[in-house]
């Protein structure tokens, strides 16, 4: 008869996910884990494999609630360029917390190139962030909020490679009002 866990799982890995981002992987031991977590080695790698696996079910928690509540951000404003600010505020604001930066962006530049699942669940990710703000674009296009000299994909990419310098730069310079002016710059390059 298999046995029940006596933990919640889903409450252990959002445990997990905030050790790892203020930390990173590789200063995270599994000494830490356990610790962190009050459980013994035994349960966590009956539960997760091992430590990477534990590693990537955080990111993964890390996607289904912050990037995730990201795009709905973008569905919240009514025109473009208030939903693009919004959303780059409000991230910029969560990489600043405790200069922690992005769990994500932090992943894949201490992970990569060499962790290809880190990798796989990073790309989604920033695919999901350029898909969601093209159609944005495309449709402030339609709209004419948009000069037809921009292209809307072209556009999205842009935003999510300065998305991404930026998070770098909020656990760096962990001050939001420094970094607005930022944002600011980004915004009225949507014309």
């Amino acid at each position: 008869m298999a046995r029940t866990r006596g933990f919640d799982t889903e409450a252990v890995v959002a445990r997990a996910m905030e050790l790892f981002w203020v930390r990173g992987y590789e200063a995270t031991s599994i000494r830490d884990l356990t610790h962190h977590l009050g459980l013994g080695q035994g349960s966590l790698y009956a539960a997760f494999g091992d430590k990477d696996g534990l590693y990537r079910a955080a990111l993964e928690h890390y996607r289904t609630t912050y990037a995730t509540a990201a795009l709905r951000t973008l569905e919240r404003e009514g025109d473009a360029r208030a939903a693009i600010r919004a959303l780059l505020l409000e991230r910029v604001r969560i990489a600043a917390e405790g200069g922690r930066g992005c769990l994500l962006i932090n992943a894949a530049t201490e992970r990569l190139p060499q962790d290809r699942p880190t990798r796989r669940i990073v790309r989604d990710v920033l695919d999901a962030n350029q898909e969601a703000l093209a159609g944005l674009l495309r449709a402030a296009a339609e709209r004419g909020e948009l000069s037809p000299r921009h292209d809307p994909e072209t556009l999205a990419a842009f935003l999510v490679t300065f998305l991404n310098g930026l998070l770098v730069s909020a656990k760096v310079t962990p001050d939001v009002r420094a970094l607005e002016p930022l944002v600011e710059v980004a915004v009225a390059a949507i014309e």
